[in-house]
């Protein structure tokens, strides 16, 4: 069996003895030095600490629940009223319009350039 590697100088192959053979990427590599311990000092448990736990706000979930799945014929995305209305006619009227602009700019694009 015939051993090769890849020569420095001229980064062309080489042949190698089977005592200098190891592939690239498949050297055990162990470093040097250890690596350095990311947390230094030990974190502190939440009971430990002296003040308590402030949350966020109140817990919103059940009020919206009962919203969402109430069965009254209105789609989801239109249940909270007003400013769901307006963020979907928004929405409709700008995906309609860029669509509209797409079609004029391909038409203009299609057409012949008249000679000069």
């Amino acid at each position: 069996m015939s051993y090769y590697k890849v020569s420095g100088i001229t980064g062309k192959l080489t042949g190698a003895t089977p005592a200098a053979y190891a592939p690239q990427g498949l050297k055990p590599t162990v470093p040097a030095e250890p690596t350095p311990i990311i947390f230094s000092t030990p974190t502190k448990v939440v009971s430990e600490t002296a003040t308590p736990v402030q949350y966020m706000g109140v817990n919103k979930v059940p009020e919206l629940q009962k919203i969402y799945q109430k069965s009254d014929g209105i789609p989801i995305h239109l249940k909270r009223g007003l400013m769901d209305k307006l963020l979907y006619r928004t929405t409709m009227g700008l995906t309609i319009g860029g669509t509209l602009y797409c079609l004029m700019a391909l038409y203009i694009a299609a057409q012949p350039r008249k000679p000069q």
